[in-house]
C-alpha cells in the first residue's frame, strides 16, 4: 500500500504536487527519502534565503531543481549518501590526510584518466581527501590560474571530459579518496554565456551582473573597497563597449562579479552544485565565496547575506545530494572566518571545512622568529567553531603567503605590526641578513607596504639555500657546515607540517612538498605566467624526484617524504586529533617553544614544538599544571618515552616536535 510522502507542513501543496510528479519515476523509499530530507532541511533553507524578496516561492523553485538532480543521481552516489549520513564526521577524522595540486602538474600525461595512476602514492601518504586545482573550463589564457570559469558545465578540453570526471571520482572512492574541486562563486569569465548574452543586449542576463552607465556608482564603492590585484589589475570596474557601462570585476577585468542580490543567479549556481555533485565531486571548493555580496560603504567582503545564502546551498545540498560538503576560501581575519563554519543563528549551517590561514602565517613567523608568543596570542583569540565541522590546516597551498599579522595582536606582545609584516616579507624574500630563505615579493604595494611571498615550502624553509651552499663548498668545515644548514632545513620542513598535523582539523600537504620539491626556475617560461610569480610554487610533480625519495632515505627528499608518512601514521591513531575536540594555544615558560593542547575524554595531548636549532627545555611542573605528569606520558611521534633532563625537565632537540599523551 502506497504511503502518503511525509512533506513538512509548512511546504505548500502546490509545490509538494509538483515535487511529486518530478519524483514519480522513483521507487518509493527513495522518494520517502528525500520528503523526509526536505522536511529536515526546509526551515533553513528558507532561512538562508532571506536576502531575497519572498524566500519561501525561492526555496519551492530550488527544491524543484534539487528533486531533479536527486532523480538523475546514480545508485553508487546513492550509497554514497547513505554512508556519509552515518558517518557525518569522515572530514574530521584523525586517519584523514589531504592533498591538493593542479592536475595537469601531477602526472606526466597531465590528464584527468592518468590521475588514477599516483593513488599508491597518495595512499602512501595517509590522503583520503584530494583537491585538484580549477578544472572547470575557463576563458582562454590568461584566466586567473583557471579561476576565470568559462563554462561550469564542462572540464578543460586539455585535462578530459565530464565523463572522465565521473570515471575519475568512481575510480578514487573505492580506493579510499574524495575529490574536492573549486568552484568560483563571486565571478565569471567575461566569455561566460551569461557575460555573452548581457552583451548581447539580453537584459535578464545583463541582471546577472553589476553594471553601471557611468562612474558615480563605481566611484561611491570604491571610496571604501580593497584591491586585490593592485600591480596588474587595479580599482574594481571595468569599461565594457558592448555593455557601454562599467561593470564589477574585483579580481581581473575579464572576471565579472555575479549580482547575487538576483535570485536568479542563486538558482543557477544552486543548479551547477548539483550538477557537479552528481558527477561525483564529494567537496566543493567556494572560491571567492567572501565577495559575493556587495553593499556600499563597506569592503563588500564578508557581508552578513554571505553566510545566509552559503547556508541555503548547504541546506539544498543536503536535501539532494548529502554526500556533499563545503569548504570555505575565506582568507580573513579570525574574526571574521568562524562565520563560514557558523556562528549564531547559522551555527554548524554554513560550511563544513574553511582555510586555517592564520595557522599558516604564524607559522611561518614563528620559525623566522624563532618565538612562539605572537602566534600564541593570535591563535588563542579565535573564537570556538562548530564540533561538526573542522579546519583546513596546511603549510603552503597555491597561493602567495599574506602578512596577515594583526597590528592589536602585534602590541599585545609588545612588537609592532608594520614592522613585523616588513621582518616577514623581507626575511622570506632573503633580503634579510642571515635569511636561509628563497621567496619571491608577490604584489607589493608601497601605499599600504603590503609585500606579499610566493616560494615552495622547502625553499622557504631553507634547503634551496644549503643545497647550493653544499654544492659550493669546499673543505672539511664548509662541507660540515652545508649538511647542518640541510638537516636544519628539512627539520624546518617537518616541524611545520609536524604543527599543521598535530593542530587538529583537516591537514592538506600542498603537491610537491612532501618530497621537498624546490622553486620553479623555469616559472616564468610559460607565456600566461610570465607575470605571477606564484607559479614558482606551483612545478609539475617530478616522478625522478618522487622515485629517489623511495630509493635513497637518507636524501633530503627521502626524509621529508619518510617523515609525512610517519607524521600521518602517528597521526592516525591519536583519537585527540579528531576535528570535534579543540585547540588550546598554550604560552610555555620558554617562548622559542610552541604549545598546543588538545583535551579528549581518553586524555590530554600536550604538542610542543622547538622553533630553534637550539635544544630547549620545557619544565616539568608546567606540564603537570596543564594536566599532563611527563614521567607518565610518552611521545606519540616514536612511541617512547620523551627525553628528560636531571631537574624533571623535558628536553626538545633541534627543530624537534613532540606529541606528548598518556600511555
Amino acid at each position: 500500500m502506497t504511503q502518503e510522502l511525509p512533506w513538512p507542513v509548512a511546504l505548500p501543496a502546490g509545490a509538494r504536487s509538483r515535487l511529486e510528479a518530478i519524483l514519480a519515476p522513483l521507487p518509493e523509499h527513495r522518494r520517502t527519502t528525500f520528503a523526509l530530507r526536505v522536511a529536515r532541511r526546509l526551515d533553513e533553507l528558507v532561512a538562508g534565503l532571506a536576502p531575497y524578496p519572498d524566500p519561501p516561492a525561492l526555496a519551492a523553485r530550488a527544491l524543484e531543481l534539487a528533486a531533479r538532480a536527486y532523480l538523475e543521481r546514480e545508485d553508487d552516489l546513492h550509497l554514497l549518501d547513505e554512508r556519509r549520513s552515518l558517518e557525518p564526521d569522515w572530514f574530521q577524522r584523525p586517519d584523514l590526510v589531504g592533498y591538493a595540486g593542479y592536475a595537469e602538474r601531477l602526472t606526466p600525461e597531465g590528464t584527468l584518466s592518468a590521475l588514477g595512476g599516483l593513488a599508491d602514492h597518495l595512499r602512501d601518504l595517509g590522503v583520503g581527501y584530494l583537491h585538484l586545482m580549477p578544472l572547470l573550463q575557463p576563458r582562454p589564457a590568461p584566466n586567473d590560474g583557471g579561476y576565470a570559469v568559462a563554462d561550469y558545465r564542462a572540464i578543460r578540453s586539455d585535462l578530459g571530459t565530464m565523463a572522465d570526471l565521473r570515471r575519475l571520482t568512481t575510480e578514487l572512492r573505492w580506493r579510499g579518496i574524495s575529490l574536492c574541486l573549486d568552484l568560483v562563486l563571486n565571478h565569471v569569465a567575461a566569455e561566460h554565456e551569461w557575460a555573452r548574452a548581457a552583451r548581447a543586449g539580453d537584459e535578464r542576463y545583463r541582471r546577472y551582473f553589476h553594471v553601471y552607465p557611468d562612474r558615480e556608482v563605481p566611484d561611491a564603492y570604491e571610496r571604501t573597497l580593497p584591491e586585490v590585484f593592485p600591480d596588474f589589475a587595479p580599482g574594481n570596474f571595468t569599461f565594457d563597449e558592448e555593455l557601454d557601462g562599467w561593470v564589477w570585476t574585483t579580481f581581473n577585468s575579464y572576471q565579472w562579479d555575479l549580482a547575487w542580490d538576483n535570485p536568479d543567479v542563486f538558482a543557477e549556481v544552486a543548479e551547477v552544485i548539483l550538477f557537479l555533485a552528481n558527477h561525483g565531486v564529494e567537496i566543493l571548493r567556494l572560491d571567492a565565496i567572501a565577495f559575493i555580496w556587495k553593499r556600499m560603504g563597506t569592503s563588500c567582503q564578508n557581508e552578513p547575506e554571505v553566510h545566509q545564502l552559503t547556508q541555503a546551498l548547504r541546506s539544498l545540498a543536503r536535501i539532494a545530494t548529502p554526500a556533499l560538503i563545503f569548504k570555505a576560501e575565506a582568507i580573513v581575519g579570525p574574526n571574521e572566518v568562524v562565520h563560514y563554519l557558523g556562528q549564531g543563528r547559522h551555527h554548524g549551517k554554513v560550511s563544513d571545512l574553511a582555510y586555517h590561514n592564520s595557522l599558516m602565517v604564524q607559522i611561518w613567523s614563528m620559525l623566522a622568529s624563532a618565538d612562539a608568543r605572537l602566534a600564541t596570542h593570535a591563535l588563542g583569540r579565535f573564537p570556538v567553531v562548530p564540533t561538526s565541522t573542522a579546519w583546513i590546516t596546511y603549510l603552503r597551498c597555491h597561493d602567495d603567503i599574506g602578512w596577515a599579522i594583526d597590528d592589536d595582536d602585534a602590541r599585545s606582545v609588545m612588537a609592532d605590526g608594520h614592522g613585523h609584516r616588513t621582518f616577514l616579507s623581507d626575511y622570506y624574500s632573503g633580503d634579510f641578513e642571515g635569511s636561509w630563505s628563497d621567496g619571491l615579493v608577490f604584489q607589493h604595494n608601497p601605499a599600504t607596504g603590503d609585500k606579499r611571498i610566493s616560494g615552495a615550502a622547502a625553499s622557504l624553509a631553507g634547503l634551496e639555500q644549503a643545497l647550493a651552499r653544499q654544492q659550493e663548498a669546499v673543505g672539511q668545515e664548509a662541507i660540515e657546515e652545508a649538511q647542518v644548514a640541510v638537516d636544519h632545513a628539512v627539520a624546518r620542513l617537518l616541524l611545520g607540517y609536524a604543527i599543521v598535523y598535530g593542530f587538529g582539523g583537516l591537514p592538506v600537504i600542498w603537491s610537491g612538498d612532501e618530497i621537498a620539491t624546490l622553486n620553479d626556475a623555469d616559472w616564468a617560461a610559460v607565456p600566461e605566467h610570465a607575470d605571477d610569480n606564484r607559479w614558482v610554487h606551483r612545478p609539475r610533480l617530478d616522478p625522478a624526484r618522487l622515485a629517489a625519495a623511495h630509493a635513497d632515505p637518507e636524501s633530503p627528499e627521502g626524509r621529508v617524504l619518510a617523515g609525512l608518512r610517519h607524521l600521518a601514521t602517528a597521526r592516525a591513531a591519536l583519537p585527540h586529533l579528531h576535528a570535534s575536540v579543540g585547540a588550546t594555544v598554550v604560552a610555555a615558560p620558554d617562548p622559542a617553544v610552541f604549545v598546543v593542547l588538545r583535551r579528549h575524554p581518553v586524555g590530554p595531548m600536550v604538542g610542543l614544538y622547538n622553533l630553534t636549532a637550539e635544544g630547549r627545555s620545557v619544565p616539568g611542573w608546567w606540564l603537570r599544571e596543564q594536566g599532563l605528569p611527563v614521567e607518565a606520558s610518552i611521545d606519540a611521534l616514536n612511541g617512547y618515552p620523551p627525553s628528560l633532563q636531571p631537574d624533571g625537565s623535558l628536553y626538545l632537540s633541534t627543530y624537534q616536535p613532540v606529541w606528548l599523551v598518556r600511555p
